[in-house]
């Protein structure tokens, strides 16, 4: 415990961040909005313990997780739009925010692209995990606004 006269440049403790600052990034009087991080793995692969005959070795440097080659029938856009929706979004708000500055729509007009990118065959070929799960919220929402 300090003495009650330390200064607080003395304690271990921050100090509490002041009404109106603009101390993190998407601050907005008080509110503070931290960016989204990216989704869970899903299952990690097992380690290979022998390469099997007539495998292709990756090239040394490879991340395997980057698709080799975009995949074919989606353009650029869509290819991003799914890559946007395994960002996992902690607040209200954030996931629209983003939406108005990485592809300049407005939330309402990019949920109709990805609505029409659910039931394209190349992105459930694409990305057959995501586009699945977005399909079972989109019918479970469907199933709720009946009742």
């Amino acid at each position: 415990m300090p003495p009650a006269d330390a200064a607080p440049a003395d304690t271990d403790r921050p100090e509490p961040a002041r009404p109106g600052g603009r101390e993190a990034t998407g601050t907005r009087e008080g509110v503070t909005v931290p960016p989204p991080r990216s989704a869970p793995d899903a299952a990690t692969p097992a380690p290979a313990t022998r390469a099997e005959p007539g495998a292709a070795e990756p090239e040394p440097g490879a991340d395997p997780a980057e698709p080799v080659a975009a995949a074919p029938g989606l353009t650029e856009r869509e290819l991003r739009i799914l890559a946007f929706e395994q960002q996992w979004w902690r607040h209200a708000g954030a996931k629209e925010q983003s939406i108005r500055d990485t592809f300049g729509l407005s939330a309402t007009r990019y949920y109709q692209l990805l609505n029409g990118l659910l039931d394209n065959p190349a992105a459930l070929a694409a990305e057959p995990v995501l586009v699945g799960r977005l399909r079972r919220l989109r019918s479970s929402r469907a199933r709720n606004r009946r009742r």
